[in-house]
């Protein structure tokens, strides 16, 4: 590195965080914390919560909310934005998919809108695997085509090219990341996943090992794969919070910018998953095998190669240390 991005890598920033009360986008704040940069969150509170909060530069408001975010805009001047802000449940974006539409992409872009206005144009953009579809071979690299099976992904995809054309139109710097399934909790015990209704198989199961919900339901078990059931990469939120800080020091010392997956590059199915809860929480409980489920995606596992070479960024949590803190935070605040 350059003695010019040394210095500049050792530049605290100040960054506003849409979404930063939700699971991943707090744990993504404590990091940026940490590392000694300003950070202001913008949350409606829908799936977030206060209690996941750190800082007291927080103002509950939606991001399509024109004359609130420009008003944060105007007196906190970020250097980068972090943009988590999104509905995100595969299922419910198949029966609902109004809402994701007018949640992820048009409130999505009232908010570039106010960041052109301002002339923010460091963005990081939380996206997903989704936008892959059902991929028959692994692993998945950036490379390869986008089609995505549900709205969900349908709407990140939609805004992953719209960030493309603003940085060729408007001089945007994007830096997008493809997200596989995130699991796990802060390693410190303080942050974890208060969403009541998240879909996610690690959250599931645990509601499941804790007795919350009364089995746990596999939803197809006919899959061409090892088990009969689907194939899913986790990665630890802590480690998907890493990648976010030190995507932000590529993005504001070296302006890089691109597309890149963040995932374990490990593929569990889903009773590899079920059998791992059950031998680290030492709870017993039922499972159903269920019909297939709409909009599933059989096997996702991901080439996290282009982030490790890039950015100098790799995961250090596995299935058991995901598994065991999420269990430990549920146990402890749920």
């Amino acid at each position: 590195m350059a003695k010019s991005h040394i210095i500049r890598a050792m530049q605290k920033y100040k960054v506003l965080v849409t979404g930063g009360a939700g699971y991943i986008g707090s744990h993504t704040v404590k990091q940026l914390i940490g590392g000694g940069h300003e950070v202001f969150v913008i949350d409606n509170l829908s799936t977030g919560s206060k209690r996941l909060l750190l800082n007291d530069n927080f103002l509950q408001a939606d991001i399509d909310d024109r004359e609130k975010v420009e008003s944060v805009l105007k007196s906190f001047s970020p250097d980068a934005v972090i943009h988590f802000a999104a509905s995100k449940e595969a299922p419910e974006s198949v029966l609902d998919p109004e809402k994701y539409y007018l949640n992820n992409v048009v409130g999505s872009l009232k908010l570039f809108e106010s960041l052109r206005k301002f002339g923010v144009d460091n963005i990081i953009f939380s996206s997903t695997a989704a936008v892959y579809g059902d991929v028959q071979t692994s692993p998945i690299t950036e490379g390869f085509e986008t089609k995505p099976t549900n709205p969900y992904g349908e709407t990140k995809l939609v805004l992953e090219n719209a960030l493309l054309d603003y940085s060729r139109a408007y001089g945007f710097k994007p830096l997008i990341f493809r997200y596989f399934n995130a699991g796990g909790a802060d390693v410190d015990g303080r942050l974890g996943n208060l969403y009541p209704n998240s879909s996610d198989v690690i959250s599931v199961v645990i509601k499941a090992a804790s007795g919350r919900i009364k089995q746990f339901e596999i939803y197809g078990t006919d899959y061409e794969t090892k088990d009969g059931t689907c194939i899913r990469d986790i990665i630890h939120v802590d480690d998907l919070a890493r990648a976010h800080v030190a995507g932000l020091l590529k993005l504001m010392t070296e302006g890089k910018t691109g597309i890149y997956n963040l995932g374990s590059e490990q593929g569990y199915s889903i009773r590899e998953i079920v059998a791992t809860t059950k031998r680290v929480t030492g709870k017993e409980f039922d499972v159903i095998d269920g019909p297939r489920r709409s909009g599933d995606i059989v096997t996702s596992i991901a080439s996290s190669k282009k982030a490790y070479e890039e950015l100098g960024w790799k995961p250090k949590h596995g299935i058991e240390d995901i598994v065991r803190t999420a269990w430990e935070w549920h146990e402890k605040n749920i």
